[in-house]
């Protein structure tokens, strides 16, 4: 059987696919990949379909070992990657006892490896991602680990330059109101007005952002929710204003009012953004 074996890893490298969505009637986060388009073009780049399981590297800084042939492709933002010690471009092949190394990249948080079969460890609820909140899924990768890959059915897809992302320093927030704007005296200008920047509190179930805190009418003042849905990409407002945008391994209830909804093609940007990226919401109606 062809597998990785880990020699080390950075602050976090977890299994992750296109999630479990649809159980948050069991209280399970839908989770997967934060940065999908980055994941789903090193699927392609290897020959996988677009979901199939990888690696997502929180700052980089992974070594495996190959115990078999296989390609690989490192995506997101800009990262060296090493064979052997050597730097090499991404996609690129390797053999039984190769060593690869992803360094720590440039900008942004999180960059993907996907290997040709994909990471084969045993599915949960229809996937192999690692859930941070509800722990289902795979344990976090951790030195010594053994991954098994899948069989390789695919045909890699060959680049001549591999463009990676790059993480801005201010990003633009595209949110729907609702369903609970009305907590709030002029939400969408509240949001508009205000500024923001990623604490170093956030992670994968959501960004914390430190900044302007947003007001609630004088009829909500002190007042909290029963328990209610939550999605991904939901601005909930806690009691001390500041704005918690959930991601993909958030609670499927919560009893914070939310203000809006992040467009779902905003949601990549916010998984790449690091602690100090300041944030601005723009409302769409």
């Amino acid at each position: 059987m062809r597998t990785l074996r880990v020699l080390r890893t950075g602050p976090q490298a977890l299994v992750q696919d296109f999630g479990r969505p649809g159980h948050a009637h069991l209280g399970v986060p839908p989770s997967g990949a934060l940065d999908r388009a980055s994941l789903a073009l090193a699927n392609r780049l290897v020959g996988n379909a677009d979901g199939a399981a990888g690696l997502e590297l929180l700052l980089g800084g992974l070594a495996v070992v190959a115990t078999g042939s296989c390609t690989i492709a490192v995506t997101g933002p800009q990262v060296a990657v090493r064979v052997n010690g050597r730097e090499r471009d991404s996609p690129c092949h390797l053999v039984e006892g190769d060593e690869l190394e992803v360094g720590i990249p440039t900008s942004g948080l999180r960059c993907y490896l996907a290997v040709s079969g994909g990471i084969a460890v045993p599915e949960q609820l229809g996937s192999r991602s690692s859930d941070l909140l509800s722990g289902i899924g795979p344990d976090p990768v951790a030195r010594g680990d053994v991954l098994p890959l899948g069989e390789s059915t695919g045909i890699p897809v060959g680049v001549d330059v591999l463009v990676p992302a790059r993480a801005p320093d201010e990003v633009e927030v595209p949110v729907l109101l609702g369903p609970r704007d009305d907590w709030f005296p002029d939400p969408a200008g509240q949001l508009a007005a205000g500024s923001w920047v990623v604490s170093d509190r956030s992670n994968r179930v959501g960004l914390r952002l430190t900044g302007t805190a947003l007001r609630r009418t004088g009829g909500a003042t002190g007042r909290e929710l029963p328990s209610e849905g939550l999605v991904t990409g939901a601005v909930q407002v806690p009691a001390d204003g500041r704005p918690v945008v959930f991601l993909a391994d958030h609670p499927t209830t919560g009893g914070y009012p939310v203000i809006g909804v992040v467009a779902e093609r905003a949601l990549p940007g916010l998984g790449q953004a690091r602690p100090g990226t300041r944030v601005r919401f723009r409302v769409e109606r």
